[in-house]
């Protein structure tokens, strides 16, 4: 059975974070508090699966300011922010910077819930989408050049007539090399490889 996520509570107020944790751990999840962001930064495992509840105004780094951190290191977890005053461009901000939800103090406890449930679903379908390019990745890596050519050729739509003319090969070489490439991408119609290959930037 798989760990439960963790939510990391990260606010300099003891009494919000003891109370907001309680609420969580009825829940189920995990709960990892810190009093600053500072303190978030250092933590040990940084690849942790869940999300965040981020108090926006804190002394020194604030939320916004370590939103941004997080979004650098590629692997930022969702964020749910939490403002005793938030405004809207402070709540716009966050939001266009990727923020899964925005909430206002004293939150309720099922708006909290629903929030980090949200955001926890968020992390797994990124993780999932990043899981599933990599391993289409792992796949194209294993073609080789000649099947690259064909699979570039494939996606532009050329006919394997047209491919074997413009490689200077046989069309059934052609067929033989397309056969491989779904075989190694694990794709089984022409559409499938085309939708691969667009995930993957061809």
């Amino acid at each position: 059975m798989p760990e439960p996520e963790t939510v990391f509570l990260v606010d300099d107020d003891p009494a919000v974070c003891k109370s907001l944790a309680r609420v969580l751990r009825e829940e189920g999840w995990r709960v990892d508090s810190f009093a600053s962001a500072e303190a978030f930064l250092t933590r040990p495992d940084p690849r942790s699966r869940g999300c965040i509840v981020l108090d926006v105004t804190m002394p020194g780094l604030d939320g916004l300011e370590l939103q941004r951190r997080l979004a650098e290191t590629g692997n930022p977890l969702p964020i749910v922010f939490l403002s005793g005053h938030g405004d809207i461009p402070m709540t716009v901000q966050a939001i266009k910077a990727g923020a899964a939800d925005f909430l206002t103090k004293p939150v309720s406890a099922q708006a909290l819930i629903d929030a980090v449930r949200m955001a926890v679903a968020q992390d797994a379908s990124t993780r999932q989408a990043n899981a599933d390019a990599a391993a289409c990745e792992a796949r194209l890596a294993t073609l080789t050049a000649r099947e690259r050519e064909v699979l570039a050729a494939v996606v532009k739509g050329r006919l394997n007539k047209q491919i074997a003319s413009d490689l200077g090969i046989v069309e059934q070489t052609v067929k033989f090399h397309r056969a491989r490439i779904m075989e190694r991408m694990q794709t089984r119609t022409v559409a499938e490889l085309m939708h691969v290959a667009a995930k993957l930037g061809w």
